[in-house]
């Protein structure tokens, strides 16, 4: 008889992560019992990079207020994203300020696998490239992250491997005649915003168009600045939408979606403003078991609700991190995520990574 992996209801399918210890009904009809096991996970996840477990909330503390984790910090701790300490009652920037931003960078060949390459402005500029620029931190902690190197960096060092520290004039400076496009990336830039948007200030202005890939959980003024700098430049704002269940979204990324899912509405009253290229666009992973057609129908029905002309990509999923015992995503899987997207109401729905689409299960 096989293992149990779901510690709760005691079912046992290749659906269900070992790591994670709960299923998908578990999470959605007894969600207290499946996020107390998730968030044990989670807080080994973080200990395993020496990482704060939680986001610090000390009475007394010092408060960040960059993103939506709302740190509150100790003398001589760390916020939950590893950049900010509080000493003698200040608070410190180890990184993510216009004058030191910690990331890896290189220019990637249009037209590129880009979330929203099918409708960007990049996907008919061959021979031009993308500068690519993957911020070394983030605000979540997603179990099935396919970047999750970068919690080995530190954040008091200049160079690490390919992680350097730079000012957002020495990054804007790697420009040249053939970059059409910034994207920022991660980890997340919504832990680096400052820095993110000197750089984009800097190129908006050289002619460059400036793009987001975030999960969104960046403080609202941080998010208007993003989503105008794309705006003027003709760049876009890809949001990572991984659950609209908020139970599911902190099973997965150890925390809550409602500063995304706010700031992702406050994107859709911009998108009004242009179509092409598409100023917002959204993209979700398709985690086997967990991430089913009836969560990305939810996704697509709240964003049909603020424009059903949004892009909506739909991403295959590979086995990383502490999710690694998964399979690849399936074609039944994918077809039936595109089929519930389209029913809700969106218009312009695509799959993506359809490299990685398996017949699992």
């Amino acid at each position: 008889m096989s293992k149990p992996l779901c510690t709760l209801c005691g079912a046992s399918t290749p659906l269900i992560s070992a790591n994670l210890g709960v299923c998908l009904t578990c999470l959605r009809r007894q969600p207290d019992n499946a996020l107390s096991r998730t968030m044990q996970v989670h807080r080994q996840a973080r200990r395993a990079f020496s990482l704060p477990e939680l986001p610090p909330r000390v009475e007394g503390g010092v408060s960040c207020g960059l993103c939506s984790r709302q740190c509150v910090i100790n003398e001589g701790e760390r916020g939950y994203c590893g950049l900010r300490i509080v000493h003698e009652r200040r608070l410190v920037h180890l990184a993510g300020t216009p004058s030191r931003g910690l990331l890896h960078w290189y220019r990637d060949p249009l037209p590129t696998n880009c979330v929203a390459d099918w409708v960007c402005g990049g996907h008919s500029r061959s021979g031009q490239h993308n500068l690519a620029v993957f911020y070394a931190s983030c605000t979540l902690n997603c179990l099935f992250c396919q970047d999750w190197h970068f919690r080995n960096t530190d954040p008091t060092l200049d160079n690490q491997g390919n992680v350097q520290a730079l000012s957002a004039k020495e990054l804007a400076d790697f420009v040249n005649q053939r970059t059409h496009c910034i994207c920022f990336f991660g980890g997340d830039p919504a832990s680096q915003m400052p820095h993110a948007m000197a750089v984009g200030h800097l190129l908006a202005e050289r002619g460059v168009a400036v793009c987001w890939e975030t999960a969104g959980t960046m403080h609202p003024r941080f998010l208007r600045v993003a989503v105008e700098l794309s705006l003027i430049s003709n760049g876009c704002i890809k949001f990572d939408l991984k659950a609209f269940d908020p139970n599911l979204h902190r099973a997965l990324t150890g925390a809550s979606n409602a500063q995304t899912l706010a700031n992702f509405a406050a994107a859709a009253e911009y998108s009004h403003q242009r179509s092409s290229p598409p100023l917002v666009v959204a993209s979700t992973l398709l985690v086997p078991g967990y991430v089913d057609a009836e969560e990305v129908g939810r996704i697509a029905h709240f964003i049909a609700d603020l424009n059903p002309d949004i892009p909506y990509a739909l991403l295959g999923f590979h086995p990383h991190f502490f999710m690694d015992d998964l399979p690849c995503t399936s074609s039944r899987h994918a077809g039936e995520a595109l089929e519930a997207a389209r029913a809700a109401g969106l218009r312009n729905v695509r799959l993506g990574n359809v490299h990685l689409l398996s017949n699992a299960y």
